[in-house]
């Protein structure tokens, strides 16, 4: 069993546009190794479609034990990250590569 935070992101097939549903699971592959490469020695990362609207964007898990956002934060704290910029950076990540995976240019 892995010591470390397991963060869960959930990634709406609909963020991807209209044909979202069709390359929701490519995207998340891309995009859980883009945050495989940002593992530290504190987390690891899931990245997963939203399928199921009653589950949060972000889970924080520890063990296999499902953390509240309290818990959550705690955990972030020793490591020196605040819980709510951790969340608003992953959200940003995700938002960034959903735009180069569409293939936008600005």
């Amino acid at each position: 069993m892995s010591n470390k935070v397991l963060v869960t992101v959930r990634v709406e097939p609909g963020s991807l546009g209209p044909d979202g549903a069709d390359h929701i699971e490519s995207y998340c592959k891309l995009a859980q190794c883009y945050f495989d490469k940002h593992q530290s020695e504190f987390l690891d990362w899931n990245i997963v479609p939203r399928y199921d609207k009653t589950l949060a964007e972000i889970d924080y898990s520890y063990g296999d034990r499902l953390l509240s956002e309290n818990q959550a934060g705690k955990m972030l704290d020793v490591i020196g990250k605040d819980f709510d910029q951790m969340d608003a950076e992953v959200m940003e990540h995700i938002a960034t590569l959903i735009d180069k995976y569409l293939g936008h240019q600005y």
